[in-house]
């Protein structure tokens, strides 16, 4: 359904609201502004947060959504809130410049400290994020396909961590003459590398990318062992959201030559 007309109102949209595609659905534009309902996995504490740092966001060579308040300052009317509508379309086959763009973004947000809220979260990606690094024991998914492998797998990796967009593969959009655009913001603790490594792993299982875009990182230390981490934290959430469900058949598993690949490397 579509924003009521006093949530509009409240955020001074006039246009005709018109449903946009992508993400979890359920996100209207109405002229310069997108107006959606708060993620589940979201607070309002985090909205405002994100809306804090992104407007800090000195963007070079890229463009980041801001959030749009209400007429009354209020970042959530009625369980919806707005966000800056920047042109541009997410764009097949484009992964080694979504890397560069999280890699210009992750530059700008490298100053900005530790939220407390990340440790707070409970929800499916933040569990598969944890097994991924070490910080929730791997046995509840000993059972998970692929799971023991790429745990055996891992070695230590020395980096530092910061602010990162954990999310990017589908959330970098690209429009003719103008800089890249940053959104949907999914913020997690880690090494820039680790978002790097996410937009492989994505494009290898979903978007028929193959070994050569390892060039595209062929500059960061240890790149194999970031995909690892990747792809348990893809495969952790993935076997949360199908609990109770079978094994997918090596015929349909779109993980297998992912994880071959990140074993061999």
């Amino acid at each position: 359904m579509p924003p009521p007309a006093h949530v509009l109102a409240a955020f001074g949209a006039v246009a005709e609201p018109e449903p946009l595609g992508g993400g979890q659905g359920g996100a209207w534009r109405s002229g310069d502004l997108v107006l959606k309902t708060l993620d589940w996995a979201m607070s309002l504490e985090e909205l405002e947060w994100q809306g804090t740092v992104l407007d800090a966001v000195r963007a070079d060579g890229f463009r980041v959504t801001r959030l749009r308040r209400a007429r009354d300052g209020a970042a959530l009317v009625g369980g919806w809130c707005a966000w800056e509508y920047l042109e541009g379309d997410h764009e097949a086959r484009r992964w080694a410049e979504v890397i560069s763009v999280g890699e210009r973004f992750h530059a700008a947000l490298a100053g900005v400290s530790r939220p407390a809220l990340i440790d707070a979260r409970t929800d499916h990606w933040a569990i598969g994020d944890r097994v991924a690094w070490g910080e929730l024991p791997a046995t509840r998914f000993a059972h998970v396909k692929h799971l023991p492998r790429l745990l055996d797998a891992l070695r230590p990796i020395d980096a530092p961590s910061q602010l990162v967009h954990g999310d990017l593969t589908g959330n970098v959009l690209f429009a003719d003459d103008l800089p890249p655009a940053v959104i949907d913001f999914s913020p997690y603790w880690r090494p820039t590398a680790f978002a790097s490594a996410i937009v492989v792993g994505d494009a290898l299982a979903w978007e028929g990318a193959d070994e050569s875009l390892l060039d595209a990182v062929a500059h960061v230390d240890d790149f194999p062992q970031y995909l690892l981490r990747a792809l348990i934290y893809r495969i952790v959430v993935d076997a949360l959201f199908r609990q109770g469900e079978p094994d997918r058949p090596d015929a349909d598993d779109l993980f297998l030559g992912p994880v071959e690949l990140a074993c061999r490397l």
